[in-house]
C-alpha cells in the first residue's frame, strides 16, 4: 500500500491555511496531518516547491472541457472525457451540467452520469441540470424554444433521478415551477437552485422557504437589485442558509459587485466559485455550437453570435487570482470557495473538499505563482 508524506508548501485543509506542516497519505486516503518532520517511518517524502497544498476544486457547474460539450456527448464516454479535463486543472469533483435540451437529451444526461459513477470515473459526484424550466425573459444562452414548465412527469423523474445519484442539482425559475413542487422536489433529495429568473423577491423567499438553496451563477440571468423590488439578487444575498454560484472571470460579474456579494454572505460556503465551463477548458478551439448555435471564443469570452454570454472561458485557479488579486479576497477564503464552499451545498460531497483524517485524498498544489500542479 502507497504511504507517502507532502511537505514543503502551506496547508489549506478546507478551512485553514497554515504555514507549514506534513500531509500523510495512505492507500488514497489522508491519515492525518503532523508537524514537518513528524512523519512516521514507512512514508516516502514528496517534496514541494513552495505554494499551497490543498483538496482538489469542487465544480458544480461543468458545462464541458477537453473539447466536450455535456449536452452533445449525453454518454458515460463524455462524463468521463470532461472530468479528465477538469482533473487536468485542479477540479478533482464536478456535477457534469447539463444546459436546456429535450426532455430525451436530460433522460441520457442522468443515464449516463449513473453509468459513469458505476464505473468509477474520478471525481463524477451528480449531475446539475440547468433548465429547462426557467423564465424565457432572462434566458441567457439557453435556447427559448426548449424552455418549457415543469410537468409531473418531470417532477417524478428529477426525484427519482436523486434516489438513483449521489446529488442532482437542478437550477429552475420560481416564477415557473410552483412552490409546491420546490418542496416535493426537495424533500427527495433534489438540490434546488434558482436561476434564469426574472422573478419577484417575493416568489424568490417563498422558493428559498419551500426548500430551495441555492442560487446559480449569482447577478448573471437573474432579476436585479432595485429599490423597490429587490428580485433575486436581493433575496439570494439576505436568505440565511442560501448558498450561491460565483462566475469569477471579471467579465461575468464586476469585481466591486463581488465584494458586496461577500459582505452580504460572509459565513463559509454561502458563496462559491463555479467555472461554467465549457468546450474550451482545456482544448484550442476557437468555436462550438450550443444546440445548433455558433459560440465563439475571442480575449477570454464565449458568446452567441450576438454577443450574449454563453458559458464561461474559466478555470479554478484562474478564479482564485480573480478574487485575491482583483476583488482583494483572503487567500484562505477564497480557496474555501472552490474546495470547502461547493463541497458544503452537497447531498454527499463523497469525501471532497477538505483534508481530513479519514477523507479521500483529492490534494492538489498551487505553485507560488498560483498554478496548478499535481502533487502526486
Amino acid at each position: 500500500m502507497t504511504r507517502r508524506a507532502f511537505s514543503g508548501a502551506r496547508i489549506f485543509d478546507g478551512t485553514t491555511l497554515c504555514a507549514g506542516g506534513t500531509v500523510l497519505v495512505e492507500g488514497g486516503i489522508v491519515r492525518g496531518v503532523v508537524a514537518d518532520g513528524a512523519a512516521p517511518d514507512g512514508f516516502a517524502r514528496v517534496a514541494l516547491d513552495g505554494g499551497v497544498l490543498l483538496p482538489g476544486f469542487v465544480d458544480l457547474q461543468a458545462n464541458g472541457g477537453g473539447g466536450v460539450l455535456f449536452n452533445d456527448e449525453t454518454t458515460p464516454e463524455g462524463v468521463a472525457a470532461i472530468a479528465r479535463a477538469h482533473a487536468a486543472t485542479g477540479a478533482r469533483a464536478l456535477l457534469p451540467t447539463l444546459i436546456t435540451d429535450r426532455p430525451d437529451k436530460t433522460r441520457a444526461a442522468v443515464a449516463a452520469v449513473e453509468t459513469a459513477i458505476a464505473r468509477g470515473v474520478p471525481g463524477v459526484l451528480g449531475v446539475h441540470l440547468e433548465g429547462p424550466h426557467l423564465s424565457v425573459a432572462r434566458k441567457g444562452a439557453h435556447d427559448p424554444d426548449l424552455i418549457r414548465p415543469m410537468t409531473d412527469a418531470d417532477e417524478a423523474f428529477l426525484c427519482a433521478a436523486a434516489r438513483r445519484l449521489p446529488n442532482v442539482m437542478v437550477t429552475v425559475a420560481p416564477e415557473t415551477v410552483a412552490v409546491a413542487r420546490i418542496a416535493r422536489l426537495a424533500a427527495a433529495g433534489v438540490i434546488v437552485s434558482l436561476g434564469h429568473s426574472d422573478c419577484s423577491h417575493a416568489q424568490a423567499v417563498a422558493a428559498f422557504a419551500a426548500g430551495a438553496r441555492c442560487v446559480t451563477h449569482l447577478f448573471n440571468a437573474m432579476s436585479q437589485l432595485g429599490n423597490r423590488e429587490p428580485g433575486l439578487v436581493g433575496a439570494a444575498l439576505t436568505a440565511p442558509g442560501v448558498a450561491a454560484g460565483l462566475i469569477a472571470d471579471a467579465i461575468h460579474v464586476h469585481p466591486a459587485s463581488i465584494r458586496a456579494a461577500l459582505a452580504c454572505k460572509p459565513s463559509p460556503g454561502a458563496v462559491f466559485l463555479v467555472t461554467d465551463a465549457m468546450p474550451t477548458l482545456g482544448a484550442a478551439i476557437a468555436e462550438f455550437r450550443l444546440n445548433g448555435r455558433r459560440v465563439l471564443r475571442r480575449d477570454g469570452r464565449l458568446t452567441l453570435e450576438d454577443g450574449t454570454l454563453a458559458g464561461a472561458d474559466l478555470d479554478f485557479p484562474t478564479a482564485v487570482a480573480v478574487l485575491t488579486d482583483q476583488v482583494g479576497v483572503d487567500p484562505a477564503r477564497a480557496l474555501a470557495m472552490a474546495t470547502s464552499g461547493p463541497a458544503s451545498v452537497l447531498k454527499d460531497a463523497m469525501g471532497f473538499g477538505r483534508i481530513v483524517a479519514g477523507a479521500r485524498w483529492s490534494g492538489i498544489h498551487l505553485d507560488a505563482a498560483g498554478r496548478y500542479r499535481d502533487p502526486g
